[in-house]
């Protein structure tokens, strides 16, 4: 007992320093051996122990009054803790901000600074802090180890103008004046740690070399998005050539064969998109790029293949590689963004994508397979709620039960569209207004009203089509007047047009295509209507209505010149809109309208003045 130490002595506390020291470095090694292990629940568990570990480590530290030559191993711990935290949790959360915050505070308690406590913010701690590090050398490795942490928290939470301010100081004699991350980031030199130093999970010349990755990528990605090409394509390259894991590669090599092609560069995109494919597993990016990259040149057969390998791919349930225990340049990106250009979806949205260009390019029978599986999915309820893509803007479900009943009905399978259109009727019909009183309250209570009426019109006429292709005029006579008398009840006024002009693209048309049945229907559809009051009718529709009736007496009274001018006068009002116009039709209707294009018109001019007579 004589001999012992005093518990305040020197050699007591270099002795606890020791015993410290040695508790983080074998920490940190429990830290590897999990990383290592090739068993989830072991290393999840190996991990966590070693976290609760630094954690109490930290706490005993922190127990003391703060010291110079404490401070290392603290800060060191506190890097080591942030690192472990930060990957257990996929993220950085406000509490690992605090824990930066308080080792700053430690390092200006032993210059007696203590009224600098963000003052001016976290980074006025910081700037306070780093001009103080100047008279203590020994700290600087630590402090730059635990300021690439907060560059990685800044980046994660886009504080870019406080990460700018920090990485000027850090490179105070290289590039003090610049803004460019990138260059900053570059510039910056983190100190050598001394071969004696406590270990660390992750050094901060690593740390650099990530967030530089992370950074190009991020703003690479973000100029690619706003048309800023040759700098995406700089930013891209950078990200490729720092510490760029496989699966983000992958990502890289992608974006870089979008940036090509939209630069009018296939080939070279080309390139870029075989080596994305080469690099891991997840090809799902690059196989809806090289669609669209096969689109851009008109390889309808490749760019369809790209797309059921897209299907295919989107449909291997693939188990995540395990992370390694430090910060990653995975970690310090954003979530996925649906607008993104490397944004895949889901398997049913790439089967819609399909599906639509199968349609689009007139492959109709494998359009009309594609839209039974998604409907198939649908109805069975294993895919609750279909979510189009978001870019270019997908259908609502009611619109995919069109376009699957359009692309039916194109495949000549006229009866598995009619079942199409009851199902879609049985689903939409309860909607609508019982009394037409009714309906101008309908657009008021709700925006689905408008929107609905305008679908089950559009159902109508598809199943009019339907039965027109299987011979049964009476029906399709019968569908064609539901579909006019929906649009004469619930065509909105001009203010009231919905999003995106999406009413009267759906109305127009319908119109349009009515006004090329009507003329093979119209003797008995006009019949029909001829009790109809021209108040009732909308404005867009009294002209056309009314040459139609007309049409029909001058044939009566055998003047077919003047009926042929009047149905011309009909088709002139109706000419489909320009390219420019802000609005376009819904696909199903792009595929009805297809069905009457030229050289139809002309013949059914003919048709309409050599008829023989009513």
């Amino acid at each position: 007992m004589a001999h012992q130490t005093p518990l305040g002595s020197s050699a007591s506390h270099v002795s606890c320093l020791d015993l410290w020291r040695e508790k983080n470095d074998q920490l940190v090694r429990q830290a590897k051996v999990a990383q290592d292990s090739s068993l989830p629940m072991r290393r999840q568990q190996l991990a966590q122990d070693a976290l609760e570990g630094l954690r109490g480590l930290l706490c005993s530290l922190r127990g003391l009054p703060a010291t110079v030559s404490v401070l290392p191993l603290e800060l060191t711990v506190i890097c080591n803790f942030i690192t472990l935290r930060a990957n257990l949790a996929q993220g950085f959360t406000e509490d690992l901000a605090q824990d930066i915050q308080q080792g700053l505070e430690r390092v200006l308690e032993t210059q007696g600074q203590l009224e600098a406590r963000l003052e001016h913010g976290l980074w006025g701690l910081w700037d306070s802090t780093l001009r103080v590090s100047s008279l203590l050398p020994e700290l600087l490795p630590a402090l730059h180890h635990l300021a690439g942490l907060q560059a990685a928290l800044w980046l994660t939470t886009n504080c870019l103008g406080d990460l700018t301010l920090l990485l000027q100081t850090l490179t105070v004699s290289q590039s003090r004046a610049s803004e460019d991350m990138l260059l900053l980031l570059k510039t910056w030199r983190p100190p050598a740690e001394e071969s004696d130093a406590p270990l660390t999970l992750q050094d901060a010349r690593g740390l650099r070399d990530v967030l530089l990755t992370a950074f190009a990528y991020r703003q690479g990605l973000q100029e690619l998005i706003t048309g800023s090409l040759p700098k995406a394509l700089s930013s891209l390259h950078e990200a490729a050539s720092g510490l760029c894991p496989r699966s983000l590669l992958v990502q890289v090599y992608t974006a870089l064969g979008t940036c090509l092609r939209k630069m009018g560069s296939p080939q070279r995109a080309l390139l870029y998109l075989v080596a994305a494919l080469k690099e891991g597993s997840t090809w799902g990016p690059p196989l809806l790029e090289a669609s669209r990259l096969y689109q851009q040149l008109g390889n309808i057969a490749a760019e369809i293949e790209s797309l059921e390998l897209l299907v295919e791919a989107l449909s291997i349930t693939r188990i995540p590689e395990a992370r390694q225990l430090l910060i990653e340049v995975e970690l310090l990106l954003p979530q996925p963004d649906p607008a993104s250009p490397l944004h895949c979806g889901t398997q049913s949205q790439a089967k819609y994508l399909l599906a639509s260009r199968c349609l689009q390019t007139g492959r109709a029978a494998d359009a009309a397979e594609h839209y039974l599986d998604l409907l198939a999915l649908l109805l069975d309820g294993s895919e609750p709620k279909f979510s189009p893509p978001p870019c270019p803007p997908g259908p609502c479900v009611p619109e995919l039960f069109l376009e699957a009943a359009a692309a039916l009905i194109q495949a000549g399978r006229a009866q598995d569209a009619l079942t199409v259109c009851e199902e879609l009727l049985s689903r939409t019909s309860f909607l609508l207004p019982k009394r037409p009183r009714l309906w101008e309250d309908a657009r008021r209570r709700t925006k689905e009203s408008p929107h609905c009426s305008h679908w089950v019109s559009a159902t109508h006429l598809l199943q009019g089509q339907a039965w027109v292709q299987l011979g049964a005029q009476k029906e399709a006579i019968s569908e064609y007047s539901r579909c006019l008398e929906l649009l004469f009840r619930a065509t909105p006024k001009d203010k009231e047009q919905g999003p995106q002009g999406l009413l009267p693209a759906v109305s127009r048309g319908v119109r349009q295509i009515w006004h090329y049945n009507s003329f093979r229907q119209l003797p008995s559809l006009v019949v029909d209507w001829n009790g109809w009051p021209l108040a009732r009718i909308p404005k867009p529709y009294r002209t056309s209505f009314s040459v139609c009736r007309c049409a029909q007496t001058l044939r009566r009274l055998d003047r077919r010149d003047e009926a042929t001018a009047l149905w011309r006068r009909l088709e002139a009002q109706t000419e489909l809109p320009q390219e420019n116009t802000a609005w376009s039709f819904p696909l199903y209707l792009e595929t009805c309208l297809g069905w009457i294009r030229p050289p139809d018109r002309e013949t059914l001019c003919e048709e309409f003045q050599t008829s023989g007579d009513l």
